[in-house]
């Protein structure tokens, strides 16, 4: 586990600490003046199947440097943690934290955006300010809608619950708003939750647990996720912990249910918290169990898993869509995450704007070999994005053959690939510029993983601002998942944008920036073995900005 900080750093940079002390230690969490530009357009409402939006034309190719085509980033300055959206008269309503004052000034606030696909997203500016009710900034949390009024400020009212900070002490403070989520008030006795003492005590994520008729707090407790419940989202009673040791500092926690399968029989609770793998090889992501709620204590039926097996999947919130039935509602749901890693987030080559939202994904509870696992599949409402495919030619896989990509570097990759007869064989993608590859996508069928290398590109230390040893050996590892083939093909599918890759294989997902050195970008397929290819596909996608 890395050393905890020291508490002489400022507020905002302390809450994140744990994970690389080095990076850490000069990061200002941040974010600035954004302007989420890109028009509002109406696509396929999530969950409800294709989308209803024309596809658009592929991003231009004079795209202002590693700024991504279609991801949600600050215009300015800097974003991190995610926080959950919710949904009313159709409009998704999503906050994230940020700070205009990167890298001169501390402290974070909430950033509101609206979305009608979780796709396009339109600015709506901040909508709980920092340093103003004496208590610090704003960090982590939850935005709920209050149905029924239970905290006394009316029915439908958005009630947030979330960390300030103020001089190292972390307390939970409640916000209100009566406008849908545009602007909040400070409730006038804040905080809700007194720091009883400890260094580690944030990020508090609100359930409704409508079995018990009361409101479910988890809260970040160093290496213990912390259970409290409320009738009224003001007073809360301790009722649990669950304790996970060799996972670091445990933050950003959530709870949901889902159907193993889509079977209502096989409903099961999932807990989460973004966590520090570096004990079992892996860097920090998005952790998880499934098991049992009783109404107080939650029991894991087994070890953790991970949502996501690349570096830059963290912070992740997830959601259902509350227009479909409640069959529907638990056998999908959302999630995104920060696009980042605290080892190296302030030493990428970005000049005025820093961090970004991964793309929203799916998420479904399968059935992996008896023991239930999280299932990641790109969002729907992203074929709204999609230009004309360029069809890549099925059999046998030349090495070094192009394919044809975009000028714009927004596109998205589909592949089948054979199994070999003889089970080994390796296909790669290969992303380059100037003729030299700078990350490399693939599938190895011996040992059936698909992984990410980036270790020729600017933030690995050859162009950029990775300076900082620490953060650049970080950056440069290899990163891979376990996505054995089921059958006789694996099917591969990369989202590529300017300075991130996402790759889906077979349910597991993998998470990574990169960004390409100064040159013309091309891409190629290259393979090791006897593999062919059954189908694939290049399409361009439209920018959202």
């Amino acid at each position: 586990m890395p050393p905890t900080f020291f508490r002489t750093v400022p507020a905002a940079l302390r809450r994140r600490a744990f994970l690389w002390l080095a990076a850490a230690v000069a990061v200002l969490v941040v974010a600035g003046a954004l302007v989420l530009a890109g028009n509002q357009q109406e696509g396929v409402q999530p969950g409800a199947g294709e989308s209803t939006a024309a596809p658009t034309e592929a991003a231009p190719a004079d795209g202002p440097g590693y700024r991504p085509a279609y991801h949600l980033t600050p215009d300015q300055r800097w974003m991190n943690d995610p926080q959950r959206p919710f949904l009313l008269d159709g409009v998704w309503h999503y906050y994230y934290l940020y700070n205009a004052d990167y890298p001169e000034g501390n402290g974070t606030e909430w950033f509101h955006a609206t979305s009608t696909d979780l796709v396009h997203w339109k600015n709506e500016g901040v909508a709980i300010q920092k340093f103003r009710n004496g208590l610090g900034d704003i960090e982590t949390g939850s935005a709920v809608v209050d149905t029924e009024g239970t905290a006394g400020f009316g029915k439908g009212a958005v009630i947030a619950v979330l960390t300030q900070q103020d001089d190292g002490v972390q307390r939970q403070s409640l916000f209100y708003s009566t406008d849908n989520g545009y602007s909040f008030q400070s409730y006038g006795q804040n905080p809700v939750m007194e720091n009883p003492g400890a260094e580690h005590w944030r990020d508090p994520r609100i359930v409704r647990d409508d079995a018990n008729n009361q409101w479910l707090m988890l809260l970040a407790e160093g290496s213990k996720i912390g259970f409290y419940t409320s009738k009224d989202l003001k007073q809360w009673t301790y009722v649990s912990g669950f304790q996970q040791d060799r996972l670091g500092i445990l933050e950003c926690p959530d709870f949901f249910q889902m159907d193993v399968d889509g079977d209502p029989a096989k409903r099961t609770w999932v807990l989460a918290a973004s966590a520090n793998g570096v004990a079992e090889g892996r860097t920090t992501g998005m952790a998880y169990w499934t098991g049992g709620f009783d109404g107080k204590a939650f029991t894991a039926d087994g070890g953790h898993q991970w949502l996501d097996g690349g570096p830059d999947f963290y912070a992740a919130v997830t959601w259902d869509d509350p227009r479909l039935g409640d069959g529907r509602r638990k056998a999908s749901r959302h999630a995104i995450g920060w696009m980042n890693n605290w080892a190296y987030a302030r030493e990428l080559p970005t000049e005025s704007w820093f961090g970004s939202a991964s793309l929203v994904r799916d998420i479904r509870l399968v059935s992996d070999g008896g023991r239930p696992a999280l299932a990641s599949s790109p969002t729907t409402a992203l074929k709204s994005l999609e230009g004309e495919p360029a069809q890549v030619p099925a059999g046998s896989l030349r090495d070094g053959q192009p394919l044809q990509v975009p000028d714009s570097g927004a596109f998205k990759l589909d592949v089948e690939l054979e199994k070999p007869g003889n089970g080994t064989g390796d296909a790669r993608l290969l992303l380059q510029s100037g003729g030299t590859t700078y990350a490399t996508i693939g599938y190895d069928f011996r040992d059936g993983r698909a992984y990410v290398v980036r270790d020729g590109d600017a933030a690995a230390g050859g162009q950029g601002k990775a300076s900082g040893p620490e953060g650049a050996n970080e950056y440069r590892k290899a990163r891979s998942v376990e996505a054995r083939a089921a059958g006789d093909t694996v099917r591969l599918t990369a989202y590529v944008d300017r300075s991130s890759v996402e790759v889906f294989v077979d349910g597991q997902a993998l998470t990574a920036l990169v960004f390409p050195p100064a040159g013309h970008r091309e891409a190629r397929l290259a393979v090791d073995g006897p593999v062919s290819l059954r189908a694939g596909a290049v399409t361009p996608l439209a920018g959202i900005r």
